[in-house]
C-alpha cells in the first residue's frame, strides 16, 4: 500500500546511544549532575539535562538510588565497553511520582513489584499501610523509606488501580508510569463549566461569516472531534477566462478563542501538550466540553474557526492566501470510506445520499491532484509501508489487528492540511515573528555514512551525495519500489532519516521538502498549533504574541537541541526559500528563551505520549498472543539484530524475536551494512524482508516481549500451550523449504565428515554442491511485501539499544 510519509517520520524514535567517546572524558574524575534512567537488568545510567553525556552505573551503585532520581556522579573509569563509569556521589532530588505495581504476599511480608523494571527493586509494605488492597492486584506506592547500599526501599499503597486482567488496566498502568496528567484540575472543570454551550453573538463580532459556504468535515468512522473543515472551488488566476486555479478553504477550529493564556484551562493544556491516544480510549488535551463540544466541527451548528484560504493552480502551487476568522457551519459530516465510495463511483448508493455536496467533494479531489503535482516536483519522500488499527472486544482485548487502508480521502485531506501548514509558517516568517515550527533535519553524517555502506553493499548503483536531499531519498525509493528488497531497503531510508521536532529556529522539513513548516490544523489535540493560532491572530491584529509559559508540575524530559479584516498577502508562489534572518531571529534573552523551552516541552511530550500509546498496544498483543502459545504461524523478518531476529506474523500483523540460539547450531555473524544475519557455514542469510515459518514459545507480559522459534523440517515440535501444531496438511514457504533443504544437506555432510576422520581418509569430503545451489538460493531469495507497522524499524532499534 502507498503511503506519504509524514507522521512515520514525526514517529520515528530517537535513540541516543549510551557510548561516548573517550575525547568527551580528558578528566576521568569529572563529576555531572543529570537524571538516573535504571535498566531491568539492574545497573543504569546518567543523563545530563541535554542528553550530551551518559554515563554507566553498576549494579552496585544502583543500590541506593533509583529510576528517575536526579543525582550527581564522579566518572571513575571507562567499563570494558568504552562506557564512562560513575560512582554516586550525592543524590540531588529523589522522584515523587508514585510507583505502579503488583502487590505481592511473599514469606508472611507484603512487597510490591514495579511494573516498570527500570526500577529494579522490589518496594516493602507494611502490612497496615497496604490499603486493603488484595495480593495480585495493581498498586501505586509512594515510598516512606529510600533504598540504600543495605536496605529496600520501603512504600505505602496510595492508590488501589484493580485486578491484573480488569478491562482497561493496561491503560491505568500506562498514564501512572509514563507520567501522562490524566485527570483535569478542578480549577479547570470550573472553568470549563462556565462555557456557553453555544455560540452567542459576542463571539461573533468581528468574523467573516461563512455559514452559508458548504464547508464539510472528513474523518475516520471512529471520530469524536473534528477540528478542520474544508471547501473547494474552481477560481480564476490573472486574466483568464476560464477557471484555471483552485479556492481551497481549509477551516481549523478556533481553540485560542477559548483558552487564554494565563488561565487554568491554558495550564492543563500546556502540560499536557497533546492528546494521548489508546485503542478504545483519548486523553484528550482539553476537556470533553471543548474537545467534543464547542471546538468541535460538528455539523448543523455554528462554530468558531481560523480559516485558511487559499488560491492553488493546476501545477499544485499556491499562488496566494490569506488567514482570517470566521463563523462556519459545517453542511455535512464525511467518513473516509464515505468520501472514497462517492469518488470512485459517483452515481453510486453513497453519492445519490449526498447528491448537493457530490460536486464539492470532486472539486477537493481535483486540487489534491494538482498539490500531489507539487509533492512530486519537489522531491518529497514518499515510501511504501502499512499502518495497522487495533479492534478490540467489549473487554478491551484484542479482537483482531487489520491493515489501515489509506483511500484518495485519507490523502486528500492530508495534502489539504500540509498546504494550510505551509502557509502558516510562511505567514509568520514574513512577518519575522517567533513561533514554533515543525523542523525535521536531513539525515547526521553518521547516518549518511551507513546508509552509503549499506547501497553499495547492496549493489544497486544508487546512492547519496554528502549533503542529501529529499529527492535522493525519493529517487531511491522509486527505482527500486518493485524490487523483492523493496521493503528492506526503504526501511533502512527511513531509519536514517532523523525525528521531528518542534523548535522556534527553522530549519525546514526535510522528509515533505518544505523550507518552512509548522502546525496549525489541530489545535484541539496539540499544544503548538494552539500557539501557532496566537501568533498569527495576533499578526492579524497588527500586534505580537507575547510568550509567557504557564508552570508545570515536571519535565519529562529533554532534547538536542483587528479581528475579522482577511488580510491578504502578495500573490507569490510558495513554498519560499527563508532569509538567515527569519529563520533565526534576534530576540531578547528571555522571549528567546521560553520559545526554545515550550519547543522541549511540547516534543518531550509528543514522545512521551507515543511511548505509552506503543506500551499499551505492546501488552494488548502479549495478551492477544498468550492465547496462542505453541501455535504456528508464517511470518516476515521485520528487523535483524546481533542477537537474534524480529519477525512480523502474517494476517496478525504481531511482531515477536527469534533468538539467535533458535537459528540452529552454526554461528551467525551480524553483517551491519548489510543488516542482517549470515550463516558462516551455510551462507543463508536472514534480512529484513526474509520469510520465516516460526511457533510462539514465550510470552513476557511484564517486560512486553513476545519470543518465537523457528519450525525446522523434519523435527516434531511439541505444543507448548492451548493447541496442538497444526502444520500437517499445509504448504510450507518455498524459501522455508530451500531452508530445510540447505540444514538436511548440512547435516549430511557433517555426518560424512565425522565418518571420513573415523575411517582415517586423508581427506574430507566438502558440502553438497546441492547444498551450495540452495544456499545461494536461500540467501538471494526474494522477499514479499512486509506487511509491517510504520514503526517497526524504530520498535526493534529500540530493543536493540535497551
Amino acid at each position: 500500500m502507498h503511503v506519504v510519509i509524514s507522521e512515520e517520520l514525526d514517529s520515528t524514535i530517537k535513540i541516543r546511544p549510551m557510548t561516548t567517546t573517550p575525547q568527551q572524558f580528558v578528566n576521568p574524575m569529572g563529576e555531572i549532575t543529570g537524571i538516573v534512567q535504571g535498566h531491568r537488568d539492574g545497573h543504569g545510567f546518567v543523563q545530563t539535562d541535554d542528553g550530551e553525556v551518559t554515563v554507566f552505573l553498576p549494579q552496585q551503585e544502583m543500590r541506593a538510588v533509583m529510576h528517575r532520581d536526579r543525582i550527581r556522579v564522579r566518572i571513575v573509569r571507562s567499563d570494558r565497553r568504552g562506557r564512562p563509569e560513575g560512582a554516586v556521589l550525592e543524590i540531588i532530588d529523589r522522584s515523587k511520582t508514585p510507583i505502579i505495581g503488583r502487590l505481592l504476599h511473599e514469606g508472611g511480608a507484603w512487597l510490591v513489584a514495579p511494573e516498570d523494571r527500570r526500577f529494579g527493586q522490589d518496594i516493602l509494605i507494611p502490612a497496615k499501610a497496604t490499603a486493603n488492597a488484595e495480593a495480585g492486584q495493581v498498586v501505586a506506592v509512594e515510598l516512606t523509606e529510600q533504598p540504600s547500599l543495605s536496605a529496600q526501599p520501603v512504600g505505602k499503597v496510595v492508590e488501589v488501580l484493580g485486578g491484573i486482567d480488569d478491562p482497561g488496566m493496561e491503560i491505568e498502568i500506562a498514564v501512572r508510569k509514563y507520567e501522562v496528567p490524566h485527570r483535569f484540575s478542578d480549577d479547570v472543570l470550573a472553568q470549563a463549566a462556565k462555557l456557553p454551550d453555544k455560540l452567542r453573538a459576542v463571539d461573533k463580532k468581528g468574523r467573516i461569516d461563512l455559514s452559508d459556504v458548504a464547508l464539510v468535515t472528513i474523518d475516520g468512522e471512529d471520530a469524536r472531534d473534528f477540528d478542520d473543515a474544508v471547501y473547494c472551488q474552481p477560481a480564476t488566476v490573472g486574466r483568464s477566462k476560464a477557471p484555471n486555479a483552485w479556492r481551497l478553504l481549509v477551516a481549523i477550529a478556533d481553540v485560542s478563542h477559548y483558552v487564554k493564556p494565563g488561565e487554568p484551562l491554558d495550564r492543563d493544556a500546556y502540560e499536557r501538550a497533546t492528546s494521548v491516544y489508546f485503542p478504545r480510549r483519548v486523553i484528550p488535551m482539553l476537556p470533553e466540553k471543548l474537545s467534543n463540544g464547542l471546538c468541535s466541527l460538528n455539523p448543523e451548528v455554528e462554530r468558531l474557526s481560523m480559516v485558511c484560504d487559499m488560491l492553488v493552480t493546476h501545477e499544485g502551487d499556491v499562488h496566494a492566501y490569506q488567514f482570517y476568522p470566521a463563523v462556519i457551519n459545517s453542511h455535512a459530516r464525511f467518513t473516509y470510506t464515505e468520501v472514497a465510495a462517492i469518488l470512485a463511483n459517483t452515481r453510486g448508493p453513497e453519492a445519490q445520499k449526498r447528491d448537493e455536496l457530490v460536486p464539492h467533494l470532486l472539486h477537493l479531489h481535483e486540487v489534491y491532484r494538482a498539490l500531489l503535482k507539487a509533492r512530486a516536483s519537489r522531491g518529497a519522500i514518499d515510501f511504501d509501508t502499512t499502518e495497522t488499527q487495533i479492534v478490540c472486544d467489549d473487554n478491551g482485548r484484542i479482537a483482531k489487528i487489520i491493515p489501515r487502508v489509506r483511500t484518495e480521502a485519507h490523502k486528500l485531506i492530508e495534502e489539504a492540511m500540509l498546504a494550510a501548514n505551509v502557509c502558516s509558517a510562511d505567514f509568520i516568517m514574513r512577518a519575522k515573528h517567533p513561533s514554533l515550527y515543525r523542523v525535521h533535519e536531513g539525515p547526521t553524517p553518521e547516518k549518511c555514512t551507513l546508509l552509503k555502506s549499506y547501497l553499495k553493499a547492496l549493489g544497486l548503483g544508487l546512492s547519496i551525495g554528502d549533503e542529501p536531499t529529499p529527492g535522493d531519498f525519493q529517487s531511491i525509493a522509486k527505482a527500486t519500489k518493485d524490487r523483492p528488497d523493496a521493503i528492506q531497503i526503504h526501511t533502512m531510508l527511513l531509519r536514517s532519516m532523523q525525528q521531528a521536532i518542534y523548535t522556534p529556529t527553522n530549519s525546514g522539513h526535510f522528509g515533505l521538502a518544505y523550507e518552512a513548516y509548522t502546525h496549525f490544523t489541530s489545535p484541539i489535540r496539540r499544544y503548538p498549533d494552539l500557539l501557532v493560532h496566537r501568533v498569527i491572530k495576533a499578526l492579524l491584529g497588527s500586534g505580537r504574541y507575547g510568550l509567557k509559559l504557564p508552570p508545570v508540575q515536571h519535565s519529562v524530559g529533554r532534547f538536542k537541541r483587528k479581528p475579522g479584516a482577511a488580510q491578504g498577502l502578495p500573490a507569490k508562489g510558495l513554498p519560499v526559500a527563508p532569509t538567515k534572518a527569519s529563520s533565526r531571529l534576534k530576540l531578547p534573552p528571555e522571549e528567546a528563551a521560553a520559545w526554545e523551552t515550550v519547543g522541549i516541552h511540547c516534543s518531550a511530550n509528543e514522545r512521551r505520549a507515543d511511548e505509552a500509546s506503543r506500551d499499551v498496544e505492546a501488552w494488548l498483543k502479549c495478551m492477544f498472543m498468550r492465547e496462542r502459545l505453541g501455535e504456528e504461524y508464517g511470518g516476515t523478518v521485520s528487523s535483524a539484530t546481533s542477537f537474534g531476529l524480529f519477525v512480523q506474523l502474517d494476517g496478525l500483523y504481531v511482531e515477536g524475536l527469534i533468538h539467535i540460539t533458535e537459528l540452529g547450531g552454526e554461528y551467525y555473524r551480524f553483517d551491519d551494512a548489510r543488516q542482517e544475519l549470515r550463516g558462516e557455514r551455510s551462507g543463508v542469510r536472514y534480512g529484513i524482508g526474509t520469510r520465516v515459518r516460526v511457533q510462539v514459545s514465550r510470552v513476557d507480559l511484564d517486560s512486553r516481549k513476545i519470543d518465537f522459534r523457528m519450525i525446522k523440517e523434519g523435527v516434531e515440535l511439541k505444543p507448548l500451550g492451548q493447541q496442538a501444531a497444526r502444520k500437517r496438511g499445509r504448504g510450507s514457504e518455498s524459501a522455508q523449504d530451500e531452508l530445510a533443504s540447505t540444514q538436511l544437506a548440512d547435516r549430511d555432510a557433517k555426518r560424512a565428515t565425522k565418518s571420513a576422520r573415523q575411517s582415517g581418509a586423508s581427506k574430507v569430503p566438502s558440502v553438497s554442491p546441492v547444498a551450495v545451489r540452495v544456499a545461494h538460493a536461500v540467501a538471494g531469495k526474494a522477499s514479499a511485501k512486509k506487511p509491517a507497522g510504520k514503526k517497526s524499524g524504530a520498535k526493534a532499534k529500540a530493543k536493540l539499544k535497551r
